[in-house]
């Protein structure tokens, strides 16, 4: 049995000689280095016994093969980040492939974190509501004019709040004498149906819906009896206390519309001037 001072792979002696331990055998240098040693990334040489050996991710550098892949600057005992298997120190990192904070314009460096909304990224302290300057992370958010705010903010500072609740309208509504309504609010003041997306008549500051104007307001045809709206047919004739639609104004007997005529009037009738005369 040999003893430990001798190789244990080539069984040269050791004695005055440098050698190397591994799993409790001995080796001189030179086994060691054919049988163990590491090929470093950089040179493609052993990294002998006697060499300080760096390694990443399973992969072997001698110190002074391991740089940046970009400028050559030593990355010992720098940081520095992997891209396509190569090593780049972070300045050179940053500059060619780190997001750039919108907030900032600087670059968001390796192992920091990024706040990603809408394409656009942040540093995670540059991310803040406009308003109140408080981190964002992730809480929900309105963005206005290319700002972001946390809602609370967005509320006080730009929501509209609905003139009949009072509450803000997130979305929508509609505007009646300037002001806000969300749209389930915005009811007529007759028969509080919704008004939005139908036609209506304002009369003392409030809506109506078309029948209720009618109903409580509207004139009412001589002729037809029937309500005389501005929606309607805008041009009618008024005489004394009472309207004619247009299409109405005519002759009780021959009918001929009298609208811009001259005309003769016999108890309650309109008469044309040649069935006037004729009575």
């Amino acid at each position: 049995k040999m003893t430990s001072n001798h190789c244990h792979y080539c069984m040269e002696s050791l004695l005055g000689r440098r050698y190397a331990l591994r799993e409790e055998h001995s080796y001189c240098v030179t086994c060691y280095d054919d049988l163990f040693a590491n090929s470093c990334e950089e040179c493609k040489k052993p990294i002998e016994c006697d060499a300080k050996d760096l390694s990443y991710k399973g992969r072997h550098w001698h110190a002074a093969c391991f740089k940046c892949a970009k400028c050559n600057h030593s990355l010992v005992e720098k940081p520095f980040a992997a891209k396509d298997e190569l090593l780049l120190c972070t300045h050179c990192y940053s500059n060619e492939y780190s997001s750039k904070c919108v907030h900032c314009q600087k670059a968001i460096m390796p192992g920091s974190r990024k706040m990603e909304f809408k394409g656009n990224c942040w540093h995670e302290t540059c991310f803040v509501c406009q308003y109140c300057r408080q981190p964002l992370g992730t809480k929900p958010l309105v963005t206005k004019d290319n700002e972001n705010y946390c809602v609370p903010c967005f509320e006080k500072q730009f929501a509209r709040h609905c003139y009949a609740c009072k509450k803000v309208i997130t979305t929508g509504g509609v505007t009646y004498h300037d002001q806000p309504w969300h749209k389930e609010c915005f009811l007529c003041a007759g028969c509080k149906q919704q008004l939005s997306g139908q036609r209506f008549i304002s009369r003392d500051d409030y809506p109506y819906c078309l029948d209720c104007f009618n109903k409580l307001y509207a004139q009412k045809c001589a002729a037809c009896n029937k309500p005389i709206t501005a929606l309607g047919d805008a041009k009618y004739i008024s005489f004394e206390a009472r309207q004619w639609h247009s299409d109405c104004f005519n002759c009780v007997k021959c009918s001929i519309s009298l609208v811009g005529q001259g005309f003769l009037t016999q108890q309650d009738d309109i008469l044309c001037r040649e069935c006037g005369s004729a009575v």
